[in-house]
């Protein structure tokens, strides 16, 4: 089945918000989150495991890793902590 034109434009946001920030520019990449985020919830779309785990929930910014994101393995999980102090952990076998 062929993807929606939302799932295609969040897709399409994630992609522009990845290359933004390999090239620092922070701000337009967290333009980009803010955008997908809001099509998504505009259309009642589930975000990708890939998006959520490479953004931050409070300041929507994309983490890069040793840039604005600190990685982590602590306890059975993987801890991403953003530069504006959020933690986000997921569980690894």
């Amino acid at each position: 089945m062929a993807a929606s034109i939302p799932e295609e434009r969040v897709e399409r946001l994630h992609e522009l918000a990845r290359e933004a920030a390999r090239e620092e520019a922070d701000d337009r990449a967290r333009s980009y989150v803010r955008r997908a985020r809001r099509v998504a919830e505009r259309h009642r779309l589930g975000l990708s495991t890939r998006f959520k785990r490479f953004t931050c929930d409070d300041c929507d910014a994309y983490l890069v890793p040793g840039r604005n994101a600190r990685v982590r393995t602590h306890g059975g999980a993987v801890v991403v902590t953003c530069d504006c102090g959020t933690h986000a952990r997921y569980p690894y076998d």
